[in-house]
């Protein structure tokens, strides 16, 4: 776990140290996202490099609203595909029963409760040019600090109809 947090801090420095965006594609897109919380999202960019990110997602047993603000900026000199990466919080509830967390612990509540945490994001989203396709891959680490303090490290994919 502390080699995932200095890899994770490392991309940030380098990401905040890098050359600023180029104009994002698009000003808003709605789509999917599949990911231990899969569910609907909405981004919208208030400037070319700023976006706010809402997912409202569905786990067993409960629902968490998520919500995120995120930089982006140019990777690898393909102008259609973005580094981005942010930060936000999380709010929700979930029923009783198990879970399994990043770590592979399996965690029993015998009881419903509130999930209230901070999050974090990092990953890449390409534009499909000519298209209003937008596709995701990103990290979203996580502390869940009602029911923990846990960590949680989630994978995700996300698919998003960009309105141009």
């Amino acid at each position: 776990m502390k080699k995932i947090c200095l890899s994770l801090l490392f991309i940030s420095a380098v990401l905040f140290c890098s050359k600023t965006a180029s104009a994002q594609s698009y000003q808003t897109a709605a789509g999917l996202r599949f990911s231990y919380e899969s569910g609907v999202s909405i981004k919208y960019f208030t400037d070319p490099t700023t976006a706010l990110e809402g997912v409202l997602g569905f786990r067993t047993k409960g629902v968490v609203f998520t919500g995120l603000i995120e930089k982006h900026q140019p990777a690898f000199n393909v102008a259609e595909l973005k580094f981005y990466y942010g930060f936000g919080g999380h709010v929700g509830g979930v029923g009783s029963g198990g879970y399994r967390v990043y770590n592979g612990d399996y965690k029993v509540y015998n009881n419903s409760s509130l999930l209230l945490g901070a999050d974090g994001v990092i990953g890449l989203e390409y534009v499909i040019p000519d298209s209003p396709i937008a596709v995701s891959v990103d990290l979203d680490p996580r502390i869940e600090i009602f029911r923990g303090p846990i960590f949680n490290l989630t994978p995700s994919v996300g698919i998003k109809y960009a309105f141009k």
